[in-house]
């Protein structure tokens, strides 16, 4: 974390939105303004738009609000770890298991081998987005987490709604959507044996303000900033109610389950009543979407009549 020590210094400095010269943050920081110039491509490099003016020096495009670790650990019970710079927010809790208590959360404000579901690369740009995991220790085994993502879907848009955000709806297993659009993304991993408890470990990610940031996505996208029309976002209370969110969802599953999740699941389904394809490796079903059943699976109706799958990825019809 060393060598980002410079480029963290200038961003603190740069977050105010406001014109800081080459020699004043050269001063600052003890080395020339081509030192400063070479770290601020550096910065550019996380996904970080920075203008530079002849005569004024440099702006962030927008201001930045960084995450505060001592504040959001004020506000939760769960132990919590913030990295400015991190590979995965999922594998570093992954890695060090054995040393965590249930709970324990890793945030960073950059991921550079962020991933997703089925090995996808997440683009995490700093500063613009949430990325954060919980690992959770679930002793009824591997076996009852089938349904986890879904629940996590659950918690996470309830809380937006607490917070005023509505229109967020859920893409079965493990996606929020916004307009048809993806909102955020859950990744659940895990690890134990048969007969023993399951180590979890749930990542989120929701984009914020990717604006022009996201245009490698190989899918539709949306940013939180489209959903509440360009307010402010607090990037710390966001993260603060969904830790607590979290944290309380995964308490209620250890005890009850699917069954207090799929009312609330199916509520807020973005595809629920519409014709759908469901697809499973090479094979496609197409069907009208009819929720989740009981154990978390996907209903669909087609002429055969409702079939539940537990397995697959949904996708609207082309043309729809």
């Amino acid at each position: 974390m060393r060598e980002h020590n410079v480029k963290l210094s200038l961003l603190s400095t740069l977050a105010d939105g406001t014109f800081h010269s080459g020699e004043s943050l050269g001063e600052q920081l003890g080395m020339s303004r081509a030192a400063i110039s070479k770290h601020i491509q550096g910065i550019q490099a996380w996904g970080i738009d920075i203008f530079r003016v002849q005569g004024k020096g440099y702006q962030l495009a927008e201001p930045l609000t960084l995450l505060d670790e001592r504040e959001i650990q004020s506000q939760v019970r769960n132990p919590v770890e913030l990295h400015p710079i991190i590979d995965s927010t999922n594998q570093y809790l992954l890695d060090r298991i054995s040393q965590l208590s249930s709970g324990s959360v890793c945030l960073a404000e950059y991921q550079k081998s962020g991933r997703g579901r089925r090995g996808r690369h997440w683009v995490s740009p700093f500063g613009s987005n949430l990325y954060f995991s919980m690992y959770w220790r679930l002793d009824a085994g591997m076996a009852a987490a089938m349904g986890l993502s879904l629940v996590v879907g659950v918690a996470v848009v309830e809380a937006l709604e607490r917070m005023g955000l509505v229109g967020v709806k859920l893409k079965w297993p493990n996606d929020l959507y916004f307009n048809d659009r993806k909102l955020a993304g859950i990744l659940v991993e895990m690890s134990g044996q048969a007969g023993g408890a399951a180590n979890l470990v749930v990542g989120i990610g929701m984009n914020l303000s990717m604006q022009d940031k996201g245009k490698n996505i190989d899918q539709p996208w949306t940013s939180l900033a489209d959903v509440i029309g360009g307010e402010h976002i607090d990037r710390n209370q966001l993260a603060i109610q969904l830790i607590r969110a979290l944290d309380e969802a995964l308490q209620q599953y250890e005890y009850t389950g699917m069954q207090d999740f799929v009312e609330r699941w199916n509520r807020l389904d973005n595809f629920i009543g519409r014709q759908v394809r469901l697809l499973i490796g090479p094979n496609e079903i197409v069907g009208i979407e009819r929720g989740i059943d009981p154990h978390g699976g996907v209903q669909l109706e087609t002429s055969e009549g409702i079939k539940s799958y537990i397995g697959g990825e949904i996708s609207l019809r082309k043309g729809d």
